[in-house]
């Protein structure tokens, strides 16, 4: 019989309103190493804030059983600070959406029996897992991947809590920041030498600190002529964000009129804007993004809101020459940057807070109260 492990299944907490539990714990089966691949000992899990489209994990079902995808999420959800409510599902499944556990950083446990020697990996190197097609959802001691390609070494020095929040957030909020230096670039070289290209990063969650930090870098050799915006979505993202480094800041608090906040964006950008990075994407937030935006203006918004949204929003961008843009999770390539980057120290990482895994009815219940600033994580063994 198979050795058991421990695997954490995190339903909406939609859940919790109706007095239901919406954390469980159970134990699975260890799974067996693939021949070319490795079994990984999950130590970290960021607590993703990435809906994700998969099959709910029922309680007593193993993590490595699902691989097809369906939507689980409602009309108009914020992938940055609101919790999507789960739709009706079958009785006995549990919704894994909204904590897929594919952010993960730990040591290789096993090699399959047909890796080479000369592979590059050995028992007990710390890694990180690259969000692949078909990554197991659910957070779990032990995670399989099916090839080496997947794992990328990280430094020594780099703690695996840091290294947790990399495959997926940050790896979103790079790509997201590169796709914008690429307009930018394009629209600098259009307008002049002395032009000026006005940027709003929308969200203060752990997505928009990590692209403001990427930003930063990328766009550092053209910093006199990009001027950078954060619309912050909660109080203690001002903080973080000015803590940070000079941005201009300006909160979106719901409590206003829509035209009050247009106008309040509006005088902290010095007027409307070029391009909008928008992480906290309902239809009101994207509707208030174009309003901030500029004729011929992009907004970026991640691929699966630019899904929803788009349908509703595609004719009213058109017909103000904007155009919004979906930007895919990142590339293993852009992954090996990011380690690289983070791990000399040259892009400083988020706030986090680091949690037993056996706190994660806790975790989830502060977040769902924005009482977590930055990055959650949860930890399975003491490995640092």
């Amino acid at each position: 019989m198979n050795k058991l492990c421990r695997q954490v299944s995190i339903e909406s907490p939609a859940s919790a309103a109706s007095g239901q539990r919406f954390v469980f714990s159970c134990d699975v089966p260890v799974p067996d190493v693939p021949s070319r691949g490795a079994r990984i000992r999950v130590v970290c899990a960021g607590a993703c804030y990435l809906p994700r489209r998969s099959p709910s994990l029922g309680s007593n079902e193993s993590a490595s059983s699902f691989s097809d995808e369906t939507s689980v999420l409602t009309s108009d959800v914020s992938v940055e600070g609101d919790f999507p409510l789960a739709q009706p599902h079958q009785h006995g499944m549990r919704d894994a959406s909204l904590f897929p556990g594919y952010e993960v950083a730990g040591q290789v446990e096993a090699l399959g029996d047909e890796v080479l020697v000369d592979c590059g990996f050995a028992i007990g190197d710390r890694v990180i897992v690259y969000p692949y097609e078909g990554v197991p959802p659910g957070y779990v001691e032990y995670l399989v991947v099916p090839q080496l390609d997947y794992l990328i070494k990280i430094p020594d020095t780099m703690p695996l809590s840091v290294a947790a929040m990399l495959p997926a957030g940050a790896l979103l909020a790079m790509n997201t920041v590169f796709s914008a230096h690429e307009h930018v670039q394009n629209l600098l070289s259009e307008r002049g030498e002395d032009s000026i290209c006005n940027i709003l990063i929308v969200g203060t969650g752990g997505l928009a600190l990590w692209a403001l930090r990427l930003a930063a870098y990328f766009f550092s050799e053209m910093k006199e002529r990009v001027g950078i915006t954060i619309a912050s979505l909660k109080d203690d993202g001002l903080v973080a964000a000015q803590e940070f480094q000079k941005v201009n800041v300006v909160q979106w608090n719901e409590d206003l009129y829509e035209r009050q906040l247009i106008e309040r964006t509006m005088d902290a950008c010095g007027g409307q804007v070029d391009v909008v990075i928008d992480f906290g994407t309902t239809s009101r937030s994207l509707h208030r993004s174009l309003q901030c935006l500029g004729k011929g203006g992009v907004v970026f918004v991640i691929r699966d809101v630019a899904d929803r949204l788009l349908p509703k929003f595609s004719r009213r961008a058109e017909e103000r020459h904007q155009s919004i843009r979906p930007v895919e999770p990142g590339s293993l390539e852009q992954l090996n940057e990011l380690v690289e980057l983070v791990g000399s120290g040259k892009i400083e990482p988020p706030p986090h807070t680091v949690y037993p895994a056996d706190q994660a009815l806790d975790v989830v219940q502060k977040l769902c109260h924005s009482k977590i600033q930055g990055r959650a994580i949860l930890r399975f063994y003491p490995a640092d």
